[in-house]
């Protein structure tokens, strides 16, 4: 199975990353679940971007790039939540080594020049998704297959942007195991 590097939201490392993390070794992966907050853990959206602007991009993907180091030579799947979905698309299109990227809720830029040749990506995002709009959707997809990845994307009507974490309103109970299902047989397709 899989060796994953989950990455968190801007929330920090809540109880449902964690969540994710069990299922994912349930079903014979190895996960690592690194704090990149050192242990805040925050349920408010503005404070959140609060802290995500106090520690800054930069330093948050130094603490990301330093929790995927020791682990990327045998080569790992890149996963997050958000934050972490964009952090962990920067770290799989660094990484010749990359298995696979998993993108839970979010995406980053990238330069146009970027190549990820047949790197399996999946995407799953809420419909409509006010982090995450279409037109940015639309072109992120266009880029990825410029840059040679392989992308599937799933979109969740009526999901509010986390989807996935059952401890925050955008809940969606259907939505998530929807998507947690097709992840799972993404990783064991890896």
């Amino acid at each position: 199975m899989a060796r994953i590097l989950l990455l968190h939201s801007m929330y920090g490392l809540r109880p449902a990353v964690h969540r994710a993390a069990d299922r994912l070794r349930a079903n014979g992966h190895e996960v690592h679940t690194p704090d990149l907050y050192d242990g805040r853990v925050l349920d408010d959206p503005d404070e959140a971007i609060e802290l995500k602007e106090e520690i800054g991009s930069g330093e948050l993907l130094k603490r990301a790039i330093a929790a995927a180091a020791p682990l990327s030579a045998g080569g790992i799947v890149y996963a997050g939540f958000s934050l972490g979905g964009a952090l962990a698309q920067n770290l799989a299109f660094g990484d010749e080594n990359a298995r696979g990227l998993l993108l839970m809720h979010g995406t980053s830029d990238m330069a146009d020049d970027a190549s990820a040749p047949d790197l399996p990506v999946q995407l799953h995002v809420a419909d409509p998704d006010t982090y995450e709009p279409v037109d940015w959707q639309n072109a992120w997809y266009l880029r990825m297959r410029r840059a040679g990845a392989d992308v599937e994307v799933f979109r969740y009507p009526g999901a509010g942007h986390l989807f996935t974490d059952s401890d925050l309103p955008d809940y969606d109970a259907e939505s998530s195991e929807r998507a947690w299902s097709i992840a799972d047989d993404f990783l064991k397709g890896l």
